[in-house]
C-alpha cells in the first residue's frame, strides 16, 4: 500500500497505518508498542462518556497516555449529544487531541443500550453527537460499520451524516454488526462509502499481513488502513508495512518488554493477570504453546510468566540457566 500522512483537523499523522481501539487490549503500554513499531496513530479502548462524567475510576484508568503518543486519541461511546459534549470538554480528556466516536461496537451490552453500532439506525442523532463533540475544539473522528446485517447498507448514510456533523475522518469496519469479526470484509461497501464523503476514510478489517493491507487499500481506495487483531498477535506488522526498523528484534524480547511496561504501570500481580490473554495471542501457533496456555490461570506474577516463556522458546536450556 502507498504510505502517506493523514490530516485530522490541525494534526497530521506520521503515516496511514493505524492501530485500532480494542476493548481490553489497547491500554497505554500496547499503544506505545504499536507506535514504536511504526503505527501512525493509536486510540484508547472505548471509554464511556457517562463514566467520565461520573468520575468512574476504571474509566480514568483507560485514559492514561504514554510519551510515545504524539497525537493523543481517545475513543468515546454514548448516545446523548449533551453528555458526549460534556465528556469531550471534561478535564479527563483535556490532554487528548482527537476524539473518536464509536458507532460500530457490535457487543450486545453496548448495542442494546442504544450505543455503538445501534447508532447506525440513527444517522441524525449520530450527526448531532459529532457536532456537539466538535464544540469542544478537538478534532473529531468516528468508527462505523458497513451495516447491521448483510442485507443493509446503513453505514453509507451514517458516514454522510458524520461528515455533515463535522467529522474530520471516518474509519469503516468492512463487516456488518451481526458478523462481529467473522467472515469476509466487504471491500465494495467500504469503497462506496469512501466515494460518498470528502473526508479521509480509513478501512478496517482482516489485516494480518502486508498483503492483506495492500488488498484492503487497493480494493477500497481508502486513505489508509487500521489494524486490530493482527496487531495483537504480531505488532511487528507495523514495521513491515511502514518499513520502519523494529525497535525490538524478536517476539521473546517483545514479551519481556511488554511485561515490564505493564509492571511499571500496574504493579506485579495485576500486570500478570492482565497479560494472560495477550500472551495467548503472542504465542499463538507456536510449538508447545498449548501447555503454556493451560497453565495461564496459575501465573500470578511476572517472573513466573517470564520463566514459562523462556522455557517455551528455549526448552531445557532455559531451566539450566
Amino acid at each position: 500500500m502507498r504510505l502517506k500522512r493523514i490530516k485530522i483537523g490541525k494534526y497530521e499523522t506520521e503515516n496511514n497505518v493505524f492501530f485500532a481501539p480494542l476493548a481490553g487490549f489497547s491500554d497505554s503500554p500496547m499503544r506505545e508498542i504499536c507506535l514504536s513499531f511504526g503505527a501512525g496513530l493509536a486510540f484508547t479502548e472505548m471509554v464511556s462518556a457517562k463514566g467520565i462524567l461520573y468520575e468512574n475510576e476504571n474509566t480514568k484508568d483507560l485514559l492514561t497516555v504514554s510519551p510515545a503518543e504524539k497525537i493523543k486519541c481517545a475513543q468515546l461511546f454514548g448516545n446523548d449529544p449533551c453528555i458526549m459534549r460534556q465528556a469531550a470538554e471534561s478535564e479527563y480528556l483535556s490532554d487528548f487531541d482527537v476524539l473518536d466516536v464509536n458507532f460500530g461496537c457490535p457487543m450486545p451490552k453496548i448495542y442494546n443500550n442504544g450505543e455503538g453500532s445501534a447508532l447506525l439506525k440513527e444517522p441524525k442523532l449520530a450527526e448531532k453527537i459529532i457536532s456537539e463533540c466538535k464544540k469542544s475544539g478537538k478534532a473529531v473522528t468516528c468508527k462505523i460499520r458497513v451495516g447491521l446485517t448483510d442485507g443493509d447498507f446503513l453505514g453509507k448514510d451514517l458516514a454522510k451524516a458524520a461528515e455533515q456533523g463535522g467529522a474530520d475522518l471516518i474509519t469503516v469496519h468492512g463487516r456488518p454488526k451481526e458478523r462481529i469479526y467473522a467472515g469476509e470484509v466487504d471491500y465494495d461497501k467500504i469503497a462506496e462509502i469512501k466515494k460518498s464523503v470528502s473526508v479521509p476514510v480509513i478501512a478496517n478489517g482482516g489485516v494480518f499481513s502486508e498483503k492483506d493491507a495492500d488488498i484492503l487499500s487497493e480494493r477500497t481506495g481508502a486513505d489508509g488502513v487500521m489494524i486490530a487483531r493482527g496487531a495483537l498477535e504480531d505488532p511487528f506488522i507495523f514495521s513491515r508495512i511502514t518499513e520502519t526498523p523494529p525497535f525490538l528484534k524478536d517476539k521473546e524480547e517483545l514479551i519481556y518488554r511488554h511485561l515490564d511496561m505493564l509492571k511499571n504501570r500496574y504493579g506485579d500481580e495485576l500486570s500478570a493477570v492482565r497479560f494472560r490473554k495477550q500472551l495467548c495471542l503472542y504465542i499463538k501457533g507456536m510449538k508447545n504453546s498449548v501447555s503454556v496456555k493451560q497453565k495461564l490461570a496459575c501465573f500470578s506474577d511476572c517472573d513466573t510468566i517470564k520463566k514459562a516463556v523462556a522455557h517455551l522458546f528455549h526448552g531445557e536450556k532455559a531451566e539450566k540457566e
